[in-house]
């Protein structure tokens, strides 16, 4: 028996065959073209072929995984008709005389090194989603691509139930498998914010990463995957593999246990309640919240209004989508960001400029107030929905008294004109994210100003520790089990929820951490007042509450 570890980023057990997922083959393209004008052909044909590809992508996903999920794909589509990019590889063709392959992959390669080169964890991500789109305009432009199992069917399946393992999987590659043969992923690199990490946690499939001992010899053999304990066992004894198939027996019927639940409070055995909300990306993502008995939306991340599109939407276009979330889930409150967007998150039609450090930049409500006009327009959206349900407004990495003062100014500015113009405007609640050590430090300050606190925990913890949490070096720093890292945030959590305390406001915690069950009780005894997270967290967390006894 061989045992490997590696890092859970979605917990579980599997037992089943393994299969190596060997990947597209890097195959050197031939440098230069007999004829310009057939190879600028071919590249456009290969660009329609992947685009189509990755619409399918994008439409599977939003049927079977939600927005959040799809959006993923969304972003492939736009970096596939991305002007100046695209305008790199034709200029290749055209002026230097390369093939399509050569120009695609020595453009590719240049923009995904720029992105990675920018020490921010979103900017990683999008030259991981660069290399991948490389790949697809690569396989595109091959006549016979082998794929991996490709069956034609718009789907990657192995031929029987298996814990696939990789170098690495791209959101793409795990969309396209069939979830009843899929029962675990185990890759040498990834990271646990990684796109494909999220989405295995999505859809419930146990995962490691950094996993370096496996490799293609273990394919065909026999494996234990504890996602929960961050180990895979290949060729287990008989005793481990009873154990193991006891507990996944018992694993099932613990997802039995959770529908339980539902009605039920997240309350403590010592009497102390906490609401369970849920973070969503789009209206489509409700049905999930609901289904998950959220007692409310602590997070509607509003960005991708303005990630999709080829331009700032309209007010009337934010109306509609922001009504449609407060009235599918009155009378519980839906609380909805304002634009969390700058240079680490954009789109051509923007017109940023590149910045060296874009996690310390114009970002968050720093656009947002260097925007006054397209700040407006979203807050007059927002104050006009306020009239069909019960709304909260949430201002994303406040950090100063000044920027929370001039946001309210900005608020109230616009809600007299809405009530001047005749508009009808409801009540509504005005909350900021506490994102940064400065917010921390001025907690009181800000807690007279504003109705609830929501601690964004994955930026804070960045910001505090001054390391990339998903830069794979960094792992160790960010380990939950009482590494100084936590001791660190969490008294940074507790000096907020203080101030917030001491003017009476809620406190909630929104981000990764708060969906990590080893920290739970930590976050409780910090006396937290709601947890916001995915939908699919809610209920094990549920569990894990009412099973807790803070007066121990």
């Amino acid at each position: 028996m061989i045992t490997a570890k590696g890092k859970s980023v979605s917990g579980g057990i599997a037992i089943g065959p393994v299969r190596w997922h060997q990947g597209e083959e890097r195959i050197a393209a031939a440098e230069w073209a007999e004829d310009r004008e057939r190879e600028l052909i071919r590249l456009e044909k290969a660009r329609n072929a992947a685009v189509l590809r990755q619409q399918g992508l994008y439409e599977r996903s939003l049927k079977e995984l939600g927005k959040g999920t799809a959006e993923v794909f969304a972003a492939h589509i736009m970096m596939l008709e991305d002007i100046d990019l695209l305008t790199a590889v034709r200029r290749k063709i055209k002026e230097q005389g390369h093939t399509a392959e050569y120009a695609v992959q020595e453009a590719f390669e240049a923009q995904a090194k720029r992105l990675s080169g920018l020490d921010d964890d979103y900017m990683g991500e999008r030259a991981r989603d660069v290399i991948e789109m490389q790949k697809e305009l690569m396989t595109a432009l091959r006549e016979d691509s082998p794929g991996y199992l490709w069956n034609g069917s718009g789907r990657e399946d192995p031929e029987k139930p298996a814990i696939l393992l990789a170098e690495d999987f791209m959101p793409s590659n795990v969309v396209r498998l069939d979830r009843s043969s899929l029962l675990g992923l185990v890759t040498r690199e990834g990271t646990q914010n990684s796109h494909t990490a999220i989405l295995a946690r999505t859809m419930g499939v146990p995962m490691l990463v950094q996993c370096g001992e496996i490799g293609e010899s273990w394919d065909g053999h026999c494996a234990v995957l504890d996602a929960d304990a961050g180990i895979v066992y290949l060729d287990p004894d008989r005793e481990m593999l009873a154990r193991y198939e006891s507990r996944e027996k018992k694993q099932e019927a613990g997802r039995s246990e959770l529908q339980d639940l539902k009605g039920k409070a997240s309350e403590t055995r010592d009497g102390r309640r906490i609401r369970m909300v849920a973070n969503i990306s789009s209206p489509e993502d409700l049905n999930a919240a609901r289904e998950a008995d959220a007692e409310g939306i602590g997070l509607f991340r509003s960005e991708y209004l303005f990630l999709d599109g080829d331009r700032f939407p309209t007010e009337e276009e934010q109306f509609q989508v922001y009504r449609k979330a407060v009235e599918a889930f009155a009378p519980k409150r839906v609380v909805i960001r304002s634009c969390d967007i700058g240079t680490d998150k954009r789109t051509a039609y923007m017109q940023l400029p590149t910045e060296e450090n874009p996690a310390l930049g114009c970002r968050a409500i720093r656009f947002c107030l260097c925007h006054p006009d397209m700040f407006r327009t979203q807050l007059r959206a927002l104050l006009r929905a306020s009239a069909f349900g019960n709304l909260g407004i949430l201002l994303p990495m406040i950090s100063s008294e000044s920027e929370l003062s001039e946001s309210r100014t900005m608020l109230k500015q616009c809600r007299e004109a809405l009530l001047r113009e005749g508009m009808p405007v409801g009540s509504y609640t005005l909350g900021i994210m506490i994102e940064t050590p400065a917010a921390v430090m001025i907690a009181d300050e800000l807690a007279g100003n504003c109705d609830f606190f929501s601690i964004g925990t994955n930026d804070l913890m960045q910001y505090t520790l001054a390391m990339d949490r998903t830069a794979p070096a960094m792992n160790r720093y960010f380990d939950t089990h009482g590494d100084p890292g936590y001791t660190a945030l969490l008294r940074q959590i507790r000096m907020a929820v203080k101030a917030g305390h001491r003017h009476g406001i809620p406190v909630g915690i929104c981000g990764e951490l708060g969906a990590v069950p080893e920290l739970t009780e930590a976050l409780l005894r910090c006396e937290i007042d709601e947890l916001s997270v995915n939908p699919g967290a809610i209920l094990p967390l549920r569990k894990k509450i009412r099973e807790l006894d803070l007066r121990n």
